[in-house]
C-alpha cells in the first residue's frame, strides 16, 4: 500500500531548497545506487551541493528564480509491504519521469525508518520550454489514480478508505498511525475524533515554534485553549466544544512525546535549527554571489559580452538572455541547436569558476613563493653589502698602510 503525499511547506527561497535536497540526501538516510536525477544533470557524482546548482542554473535560463522554487513528494510503503528498496527505487523513477515528465526531478530512496519511502524533489521550471510546475486539486486526485495504478501494475497493495493494511474494517472512531514520523501520520473518520484533531493541531503548531508562548498562540488559532502551569504534571488542551484532552492521551495514542518536557525539547531543536538555516543562508548567499560573479566574467570572456552588473548581489542575466539564450528567447526550427550552444556555454562557465578557484589556490602560493625568494634576496643582498664593506675597509687599511711605509722610507736620492 503506497501513499503519496505532497509536502506543502515553504518552498520559495533558495535556502529551503537546499535544505531539502541536503536532508534527501542524507548518507545515513540513502546511499549511491538509490538516487538520480531526472532531465538534464552532468555530473558524475549526486552531491546535494551538485543537485542544488543545477536547479538553480536551470532557473537562470528562463529568468525564473522567484516565487516556488521545488515541488516535495514523499511515496510511502506500508511496513508489511513485500517491496525492496531497488523495487522503490525503480517505481520512484517511472512516477518522477510520467508525472514530472520535462522537469529535473530528485529520486532517493530512504530505508533509515521501519518503511520503506521514496522522497521525489522536482524542480519547479521545466528544462524543455520553462513553464512553472502547478498542481492543483484535480492533479492531486490524479497523482493519487497513477499511484494506485502504479501499484496494480506490480502486484501490491492499494489503499482503500476504511480499511487496514491487510483488508479489515477501521472502526468507527478509531485513529491509526503507522509511525512516530508525523508525515506517517495516517488516520481515518477525522470528524469523529477529537482527539485525532489535538494531535494534529499539537504537530501543525510545533513545526516553527521556539517558545512555549508561541505554542499556546498558535494552538488556540488552531481552536484549542492550552492550560500549561507549573503546579499541574500534565498540559490539557480543550476545543470551542470543550472537550479536553490531556498530553499523556495523546503521547499514547499516537507514540510522541508530547509532555512538558518533550515539547520543550522540540523548542529548542527549531531554536537550533532556525540559528542553523540562518548560518547556511549566509554562506549559501555569499557562495552564490561569488559564483554568478565568476559566471558573468567567464560569459564574458568567451563571448565578448560587455557592460556586465557590478553589484553581485544578483545575476546580471540581460546580455546573457538577449544574446545567449536562443531557445528561451525564440521558438524557432533551431531550438535544439540554442539550447546544446547554452550548455556549453554554461559548462564553459563551469570549467572558468573551477579553473578560477584552482588559480586563486596556486596565486596564494606563488605569493607565498615569491615573498620567500624576496626574504632570501634581502638576505643576500644584505650579506653582499656586509661584505662589499669589509673589502672595503680591507683596502683603506692596505692604502692606509703603503702611504705610511712611504713617509717612513723617505725620498729616494
Amino acid at each position: 500500500m503506497a501513499v503519496n503525499k505532497t509536502i506543502n511547506k515553504r518552498t520559495n527561497t533558495h535556502g529551503a531548497m537546499r535544505n531539502c535536497i541536503e536532508y534527501v540526501l542524507r548518507q545515513d538516510k540513502t546511499s549511491e545506487p538509490l538516487t538520480y536525477v531526472t532531465g538534464p544533470y552532468r555530473y558524475d557524482e549526486i552531491i546535494y551541493d551538485l543537485v542544488y546548482r543545477t536547479f538553480l542554473e536551470e532557473k537562470k535560463l528562463w529568468d525564473k528564480d522567484t516565487g516556488r522554487m521545488y515541488a516535495h513528494n514523499i511515496i510511502s510503503w506500508h511496513k508489511d509491504e513485500q517491496i525492496t528498496p531497488e523495487q522503490a527505487f525503480e517505481f520512484g523513477k517511472e512516477f518522477a519521469e510520467k508525472w514530472f515528465s520535462g522537469f529535473q526531478t530528485l529520486v532517493a530512496v530512504h530505508k533509515d525508518k521501519d518503511h520503506i519511502h521514496c522522497h521525489l524533489v522536482a524542480n519547479s521550471v521545466s528544462y524543455e520550454d520553462g513553464r512553472k510546475l502547478h498542481n492543483t486539486r484535480k492533479d492531486l486526485e490524479r497523482m493519487k489514480q497513477l499511484t494506485n495504478q502504479m501499484c496494480q501494475e506490480r502486484g501490491l497493495t492499494v489503499a482503500e478508505k476504511g480499511k487496514h493494511f491487510d483488508g479489515s474494517q477501521i472502526e468507527k472512531g478509531e485513529v491509526i498511525a503507522w509511525s512516530k514520523d508525523k508525515y506517517n501520520l495516517f488516520r481515518q473518520q477525522v470528524k469523529d475524533s477529537f482527539v485525532a484533531d489535538c494531535a494534529m493541531a499539537v504537530l501543525k503548531a510545533l513545526e516553527n515554534c521556539i517558545s512555549k508562548e508561541k505554542f499556546i498562540e498558535k494552538m488556540k488559532q488552531f481552536g484549542w485553549n492550552v492550560n500549561w502551569t507549573e503546579k499541574r504534571k500534565h498540559i490539557t488542551f480543550q476545543n470551542r466544544d470543550g472537550k479536553k484532552v490531556r498530553d499523556s492521551n495523546l503521547s499514547k495514542t499516537f507514540h510522541l512525546d508530547i509532555s512538558k518536557e518533550g515539547l520543550e525539547n522540540e523548542f529548542n531543536g527549531n531554536r537550533q535549527k532556525a540559528r542553523d538555516a540562518s548560518d547556511r543562508n549566509s554562506r549559501s548567499d555569499e557562495e552564490l554571489r561569488n559564483y554568478y560573479r565568476e559566471l558573468d566574467a567567464a560569459i564574458a570572456d568567451a563571448r565578448g559580452i560587455t557592460d556586465q552588473a557590478q553589484s553581485g548581489e544578483g545575476y546580471s542575466r540581460t546580455e546573457f538572455r538577449e544574446g545567449e539564450r536562443v531557445h528561451a528567447k525564440t521558438k524557432t526550427a533551431n531550438t535544439d541547436a540554442g539550447r546544446r550552444e547554452t550548455d556549453d556555454l554554461i559548462r564553459q562557465a563551469e570549467i572558468a569558476r573551477r579553473s578560477s578557484e584552482i588559480n586563486r589556490r596556486n596565486s596564494a602560493s606563488d605569493n607565498r613563493a615569491v615573498r620567500n625568494a624576496e626574504t632570501e634576496s634581502i638576505a643576500s643582498a644584505e650579506q653582499r653589502r656586509s661584505e662589499e664593506q669589509k673589502r672595503f675597509a680591507e683596502q683603506e687599511r692596505a692604502r692606509a698602510a703603503r702611504r705610511r711605509d712611504k713617509r717612513r722610507s723617505g725620498p729616494e736620492l
